[in-house]
Formats: C-alpha cells, sequence, structure tokens
C-alpha cells in the first residue's frame, strides 16, 4: 500500500500523457477555425473582432463579448497545452509560394497567429524603404498645371532603382551620389502645332548630378556650384542605368507656345512617412475558406446551388443512372458572399475560416520584386524583436 502523500505507480500511469490529448470536437472547430453563418453584416463585425483575439457570440441582433479562449491555459484543465514556444512555430511555420511575377505573388502562410501576418502587411506598406522624388527645382513651367499639383504627380512616379544601394539622408546632409538620384525634365510645344502629352519616360536621368546652378560664379574661373555635390558618377558606382519603372504614365498636356523645365531630386524613405515611398501598391491577407457540405445535396437542389455560387466553388458530381449531388471543387476560390448559407439548402452547408492559414497577395509597385520585398519585411521585423530584447536584457 503507498504512503500517505503519493500515488501508486497504476495511478501514475493512468494519467494521459498532455501531448495526446485532443479537444472534443466543437472546442477544436472553435480553436481552430471561424466559423461564418449567413447573417454576413454582424459576422464582417466579428471576423474584425476575432483578429484581436475577442470571441463574439450573437443573441440575436445584439452581439455579446466574452473573454478569448487564445491565451495558454485555456485547456489545461483537460490536459492540452495551447501556449506558444519556438518548437511548436517552427514545427508548424509554413509558406508556400503560389503564384510568383514581376509584379506580385500569392503564398500561402501557415501556422502563425493574425498578429504576426498583419504585422508583415504593416511593414510592407510603411516601413520597407524606397526611392521616390522630394525635391523639384522648377525653372520653367508655362502649362495649366500648377507647380505644387505637377511636383505631386512627379513624386508619385515608381523609379526603377534599388534603394538598398543608396544611404538615407537628412536635413544637415548634403546631396551626394549615394543618397540622391537627380532627373531632367525639360519639354516645350511649339506655336502653331498641335498639343502634346508629356510621359513619365521623358525623365532624363542625370549620374553626374545636378545641372542647375545656385548662384552665378563670382568670377568666370570659378567652379558652378549647383544642387548638389557629386564626386564621381552613378554609372561608376551602379550596376545599371537608373530611371522610372512605368515610361507611358501621363505627366501634363502642353498646348501651343507651353513648357516644363525642371529637375526631380529622388531621396530614400518610408511609406509612414509619405505613401509616395510605400514599396506596394497593396498588400493584403485572408483566413483560407473551408466550405463543408454537412448534408448531401442532390437532384435540382445541386443544380440550383451551382448557380447561386458566382465564383463556381461547387461542382456536380454524376452518381449514375440520373442521379448527381453537389460537390466542393474549389474551396480556396471562396469569396465568403454567403450566397450558399441562405437559402432552403443553407443549413446543410458550413462555411469556415482557417486561423492561422493565411492567403497573402504582395504587389509591388516595381522598384523591387515582390519576393524582394517580403525578405526585407522579415529582416526589420527581426531587427524590431531584437531591439526590444536588447531593450529589455
Amino acid at each position: 500500500m503507498p504512503k500517505k502523500g503519493t500515488k501508486s505507480k497504476k495511478a501514475v500511469d493512468d494519467v494521459p500523457d498532455q501531448q495526446e490529448n485532443k479537444l472534443p470536437d466543437y472546442l477544436e472547430l472553435q480553436r481552430t477555425r471561424v466559423v461564418c453563418n449567413a447573417d454576413a453584416p454582424i459576422h464582417v463585425y466579428i471576423h474584425m473582432l476575432l483578429s484581436f483575439h475577442v470571441i463574439a457570440f450573437i443573441a440575436y441582433d445584439h452581439i455579446v463579448l466574452t473573454q478569448g479562449f487564445q491565451y495558454s491555459g485555456a485547456f489545461a484543465a483537460m490536459g492540452v497545452d495551447n501556449s506558444v514556444s519556438v518548437e511548436k512555430f517552427c514545427k508548424n511555420f509554413k509558406i508556400d509560394i503560389k503564384r510568383l511575377t514581376e509584379d506580385d505573388m500569392e503564398f500561402d502562410m501557415i501556422g502563425v497567429d493574425a498578429s504576426i501576418a498583419n504585422a508583415f502587411r504593416r511593414i510592407l506598406i510603411a516601413e520597407v524603404p524606397t526611392m521616390a522624388i522630394e525635391k523639384i527645382f522648377m525653372a520653367d513651367n508655362t502649362s495649366v498645371i500648377a507647380d505644387e499639383v505637377l511636383s505631386h504627380r512627379l513624386g508619385l512616379i515608381p523609379l526603377d532603382a534599388d534603394p538598398r544601394l543608396f544611404d538615407y539622408i537628412s536635413e544637415n546632409d548634403v546631396p551626394n551620389e549615394r543618397n540622391t538620384i537627380v532627373f531632367k525634365l525639360h519639354v516645350s510645344c511649339e506655336k502653331g502645332s498641335q498639343r502634346i502629352t508629356v510621359k513619365s519616360g521623358e525623365l532624363e536621368w542625370l549620374p553626374e548630378g545636378s545641372q542647375l546652378s545656385m548662384a552665378s560664379p563670382a568670377q568666370s574661373g570659378d567652379k558652378q556650384k549647383t544642387f548638389t555635390s557629386f564626386s564621381q558618377s552613378q554609372k561608376e558606382i551602379l550596376e545599371k542605368p537608373l530611371g522610372v519603372k512605368f515610361k507611358d504614365i501621363t505627366i501634363a498636356r502642353l498646348g501651343p507656345g507651353q513648357a516644363i523645365e525642371l529637375e526631380a531630386h529622388a531621396v530614400k524613405g518610408v511609406g509612414k512617412v509619405h505613401a509616395k515611398w510605400s514599396p506596394v501598391a497593396t498588400a493584403w491577407y485572408r483566413m483560407l475558406p473551408e466550405v463543408v457540405i454537412l448534408e448531401q445535396i442532390e437532384g435540382d437542389e445541386a443544380e440550383e446551388l451551382v448557380k447561386k455560387c458566382p465564383v463556381n466553388v461547387f461542382d456536380i458530381e454524376d452518381l449514375g443512372n440520373g442521379g448527381k449531388r453537389a460537390v466542393v471543387a474549389k474551396p480556396r476560390a471562396c469569396t465568403l458572399c454567403r450566397e450558399c448559407v441562405m437559402g432552403p439548402c443553407g443549413e446543410k452547408i458550413q462555411l469556415r475560416r482557417v486561423r492561422d492559414h493565411f492567403i497573402y497577395t504582395i504587389e509591388s509597385t516595381g522598384a523591387l520584386p515582390p519576393e524582394v520585398l517580403f525578405t526585407e519585411a522579415v529582416k526589420i521585423l527581426e531587427e524590431k524583436c531584437e531591439r526590444v530584447i536588447s531593450e529589455l536584457s
């Protein structure tokens, strides 16, 4: 007989291993999925709340908020470890590239929390640096476009320049070949001719630096002082010439006798200072959709269901002898319009989202390829984490 306060070997053996325990199906569904019902407006709001780890339960026409169960000890009483660890992250995290082109990419980010996925999105939009036109030195502008509007249009033109090859410039720094790119635009429309369109391709790169003089030289032999101080040509330090990414962007329309002459200086910056430095046209993600048929849908109901879906998620399976039933053919294409769960067969279908599986899309403006942008975002997040750790240690 065991001593008081101790357990017998048999009792110890009867205690199940926490790693082997599993939650009941309904709890596992709540933990790993977001179930989307037919009441779209309410569930759009709930989907937003779930991103902040808040669980919302619907009670008729109002929402009751309760504390979420995403904390580590949520299922400790059931012998299930819900904590976050480096080992679990390394085991579950995965990147699966689905589409990759010169300008955009789509990939699956699996095994991460929504906060991590959103961190990458925010960094891509606001903190990955690019080169953009910041200063305009206007020598002549007789077009109908005001100087300020023209300068704003020039600033939004994507430049084909790798920002990793340049340095940031501060107020006290002198513009040089390492922190500034100079472009020149000189276009005129002769009197008596037809109106002309000024395109972005007419911006000329000046690898030697500025050509506009700040002031007339004091003596005839003095060197002309310009708005930049280049010690060498940028052709000597760069592997390829610089320019604009798209040469067909309309800048202005000039009538007979009108002209534009200016010099544009591009510097390195980030999107949180101004949107012109944002390297992405958009960066967004959505949870992986799951479409589950709870009960078989056959005959005319199956035909109606297939026609109802605007993105062709469902298809018809031939059962032979004239029989047919609806099957899920392309669940990834589901946009959660909820057309399938509205109507007579709505209770036979369940729409879900996988909480830790995100379909990520990055569209580059052209400064860097989309896969390079994501790599740079990972480096920036890593630097932020190291900064926090160093401050806490």
